[in-house]
């Protein structure tokens, strides 16, 4: 749930979430009859002066852009159009009771049918509903025309709606002062004792249900605390002004910058999105800690080292291995790059978030978001778990060491609750130090009670860890040669650092502060920040991509959550210094919601998905471009339509390539009850090579090539 927020109580209702004038087209008919008989007339004609219409400019970008987009466009099937309405064309008067009374059911706005919910954007002020609609009205070729504040409020008040507006109602068709009756704990024992003034009963059951699902879908963006980091703050200041319904749409719907469609497709059931929306707005639960005495609880070695083989066992090709999660399965499938069969499937934690090989190569280690860490041996026969161990309540990052004479000696997670990292026995996975990771931010130098552990990388010029603290902004370099007395450089980098990865030399970790919209810039050899490059609406590289670009040299590219930008950064600060560390080239792909881009060094294509993009068609596609003519502009390749599944949300997610460069591997990630696959496409000509498809693929996402990984291959 990415899109729930704003610094103010009073906000535009469901304007993002299901259309302005989602009941023009049944209302052009019949003005409201209670209303003032001037007011059923036509509009006055002109248009509002320059500061009005910027007024009415930004509450609609805060509020409406999300999903009716910032060029007023809409979104087919979800959100209509507001430009160049035909609706607004027959009767703008509509808006005003639209907006007034709020509007669900059917209609068509230029040849398209949505349905959807409007609740009455009863919490706005006359002012402010006055200048989103003048906004509206003279945009995007719209007739013009202008309300006065006046008409807002007499029209309230015939209405008998005027009462209710801003302060005197949060929630549609409630009062402040019932809201906070009826709102209040309930003396019965089955409800949710809540201590959130105005926030909507729950039971203790679907309390404990939606704190289920907010983990397992809504905490990795929004924060265990709901703060807010990736996605936005949902904290009950933010939610109760906005509504249920408006929050339910949202839910529902998504939005382009990010925001998935829980409900539509098909992940949420309408009484999940409902009961969602009602638990957001109560405050959220405080897990407890988790320290050494629950890690060593946890900590299992099911092979000790000196009962495992001494040599491979297997006929296997481990370099072209992939290590595949299983999302909602709670496994990992590990796959046979060269026949595409699976070896085996193998029980980790929930919702693996990345995998990663030991400098070896033997060792696969796994990390759930439940921050369950497994350790899997692939010189066995069969690929088992031989250690594991639970590190926190939720975690992303795993990582071991690299540098030379340190290699595989410790592995190190991250969790993002409890706030701090774990250092452990590469082997065994025995923990030996826990640090935390609660401190002040880097800009404002304010205490944040929850800065998550994000990407950890671990550097290859010094016996050194690289840890993103996310909240607060800092790089950690940790220094593991003596970890008796560890020592740590803390570098003041920007808040809410995110995902990334190496430069192609494996000197500068190149890095998101994604919420920021900055890349971050770190030479590992000297220790030292190098640059922030300020990009656009939320860069989500995964590891980014490594290329020449014929004119701009070494480039590392940046895909966004937020728009269709893929950023490209100049790395190359000794032959090519004048493009070095700026944002050299920006390319437009399919939309935002991308989560990944990738290239090989033996290839010439860069690919781009746009995973959590609300539209299905966007979503389903890849986008793809000629590295030697990227002007040209992408192909799109159709990858859900040639995994042939049927009915399914066909996300695809994460290309990876095979460790000789000519295949590209694609996640089809649909619900957990519906048919998923991988779909494997031969790099050179773009086209279908394989689609494989078993039963045990139970929501396959990420997907990790021995080869690429362990040599950082991307």
């Amino acid at each position: 749930m990415n899109e729930v927020t704003g610094s103010r109580t009073r906000k535009l209702g469901l304007l993002a979430a299901s259309g302005l004038l989602i009941s023009l087209g049944v209302l052009a008919a019949s003005a409201d009859k209670n209303a003032p008989a001037e007011h059923q007339a036509e509009m006055a004609k002109g248009k509002p002066d320059a500061a009005a219409m910027a007024k009415g400019e930004a509450l609609y970008k805060n509020n409406c852009a999300a999903c009716h987009q910032p060029n007023g466009q809409g979104l087919p099937g979800a959100f209509p159009p507001l430009a160049k309405s035909d609706f607004i064309a027959k009767n703008p008067m509509v808006i005003l009771e639209t907006t007034v009374k709020g509007r669900q059911g059917p209609l068509v706005v230029n040849g398209v049918q949505y349905n959807s919910i409007m609740p009455a954007q009863s919490f706005l002020t006359d002012e402010e509903l006055t200048h989103v609609i003048n906004f509206v009205l003279n945009s995007w070729g719209n007739p013009g025309g202008m309300l006065a504040k006046e008409q807002v409020h007499d029209y309230r008040k015939a209405a008998d709606l005027q009462v209710r507006q801003a302060g005197g109602e949060r929630h549609v068709g409630v009062t402040e002062a019932e809201q906070a009756y009826e709102s209040q704990p309930s003396q019965l024992a089955e409800f949710h004792h809540s201590a959130t003034p105005g926030a909507p009963k729950m039971t203790e059951a679907e309390f404990g249900k939606a704190r289920q699902i907010y983990f397992e879908r809504c905490a990795g963006c929004h924060g265990v605390l709901r703060k807010g980091a990736t996605g936005k703050p949902l904290t009950p200041d933010i939610t109760i002004a906005k509504g249920t319904d408006y929050l339910k749409a949202l839910i529902k719907f998504g939005s382009p910058a990010g925001m998935p469609n829980w409900g539509t497709s098909g992940q949420l059931s309408e009484a999940d999105v409902d009961l969602m929306a009602r638990y957001v707005q109560h405050d959220p639960p405080t897990p407890p800690e988790w320290g050494m005495k629950e890690m060593r609880d946890s900590w299992k070695v099911l092979v000790p080292v000196d009962k495992r083989p001494t040599s491979k066992q297997n006929n296997l090709n481990l370099d072209n291995v992939f290590a595949v999660t299983l999302r909602d399965a709670g496994e990992v499938a590990l796959i046979d790059g060269d026949s595409k069969k699976i070896i085996t499937t193998i029980r980790t934690g929930y919702a693996v978030h990345i995998s990663r090989l030991s400098h070896s190569g033997r060792y696969v280690y796994t990390i759930g978001r439940d921050a369950k860490i497994d350790l899997i041996d692939l010189w066995m026969k069969v690929p088992q778990t031989v250690a594991e161990i639970k590190t926190g309540l939720e975690a992303r990052s795993v990582e071991t060491s690299k540098y030379k004479g340190y290699e595989d000696k410790y592995a190190i997670a991250g969790s993002y609750w409890p706030p701090q990292f774990v250092i452990m026995d590469g082997a065994t996975l025995e923990p030996f130090k826990i640090v935390s990771t609660r401190g002040m931010t880097v800009t404002d130098q304010e205490y944040h009670p929850e800065p998550r552990v994000a990407a950890i990388v671990a550097s290859h010029q010094h016996p050194e860890f690289i840890v993103n603290v996310k909240e607060t902004g800092r790089i950690l370099l940790v220094d593991y040669s003596d970890i008796g007395n560890l020592g740590i450089t803390t570098i003041d980098a920007k808040e809410f650092l995110h995902d990334g990865g190496w430069d192609s030399s494996l000197r500068y970790f190149i890095t998101a502060a994604n919420k920021s919209n900055t890349v971050v810039v770190v030479d590992s050899k000297d220790r030292k920040l190098v640059a922030k490059v300020p990009v656009t609406e939320i860069p989500h590289p995964g590891r980014g991509a490594n290329f020449v670009d014929p004119l701009y040299g070494p480039v590392w590219a940046t895909s966004a959550l937020g728009n269709d930008n893929i950023t490209l950064i100049g790395t190359d600060p000794d032959k090519h210094p004048q493009n070095a560390w700026k944002a050299v080239k920006v390319l437009h792909g399919q939309g935002g919601g991308s989560l990944f881009v990738k290239t090989h060094p033996k290839s010439r294509n860069l690919w781009v998905d746009t995973t959590l993009n609300p539209e299905a068609k966007i979503s389903q596609s890849v986008a793809v471009y000629n590295i030697d003519n990227l002007d040209a502009g992408p192909q799109i390749l159709p990858i859900g339509e040639w995994a042939k599944l049927g009915p399914g949300a066909k996300r695809i997610v994460q290309p990876e390539y095979n460790n000789k460069g000519d295949e590209v591997w694609f996640s089809v990630w649909s619900g957990k009850d519906e048919p998923s696959a991988i779909v494997v496409v031969d790099d050179r000509t773009r086209t279908l090579k394989a689609v494989i498809k078993d039963p045990k693929l139970i929501t396959p996402t990420g997907k990790f090539n021995v080869y690429n990984t362990i040599h950082d291959v991307y």
